[in-house]
């Protein structure tokens, strides 16, 4: 990652720490992934060859920036989806500050109905919104993810009451190896291939 590049992400994490110190209103927090999170999310993603992603909570567009430079090197693009058309405003910006609008396309609205209209395959699904939303996203994500697929939900450990039914359900998922890694505030990392 260039120098340009990993100086603008440190600003977006800065600038959203201190939006999120300021907010009153969750709606109008960014609620970023956590650096360690991005890194090893960047690692997987570059790792696997992931070329078609899910990215449901795009908020500022901090992890789509961190997606979309992962994904890069294969020639890979991401779908990244929020419900907030004030923030899809940000990101846009952001994403066009970073270079990587032809990497993403912006969809806003409810992600459960989003996701039902996609056509995979889809060989990436980053969860990191409304975490009650997971199960049912990702059993309509399913029958459209490739045989080789990484399915990532941020929050496990800071929300696990909120986390939990998704958690039964990946975890319950035969073709697929799960574990929940103490990073940030911690990720569940499904793989099937």
């Amino acid at each position: 990652m260039d120098k340009s590049l990993r100086e603008f992400l440190r600003e977006l994490e800065e600038k959203g720490l201190e939006n999120d110190a300021r907010a009153t209103e969750r709606p109008r927090m960014m609620l970023n992934l956590e650096p360690a999170s991005a890194q090893l999310i960047s690692i997987l993603v570059r790792a696997s060859g992931v070329t078609r992603a899910v990215e449901i909570g795009t908020s500022n567009a901090y992890s789509t920036i961190w997606l979309a430079w992962s994904l890069a090197p294969a020639g890979g693009k991401i779908v990244s989806i929020d419900r907030n058309p004030d923030k899809h405003a940000l990101a846009r910006e952001n994403l066009r500050r970073a270079n990587f609008m032809d990497r993403v396309e912006l969809r806003t609205g409810d992600a459960a109905e989003i996701v039902r209209q996609l056509e995979g395959p889809f060989d990436l699904v980053f969860l990191d919104a409304d975490r009650r939303n997971f199960p049912e996203q990702i059993q309509i994500l399913l029958p459209k993810l490739s045989w080789k697929a990484l399915v990532i939900a941020d929050n496990v450990l800071s929300h696990p009451e909120e986390i939990g039914e998704y958690l039964k359900l990946i975890s319950s998922l035969p073709d697929f190896q799960h574990t929940i890694v103490p990073v940030g505030k911690g990720l569940s990392i499904a793989y099937r291939g």
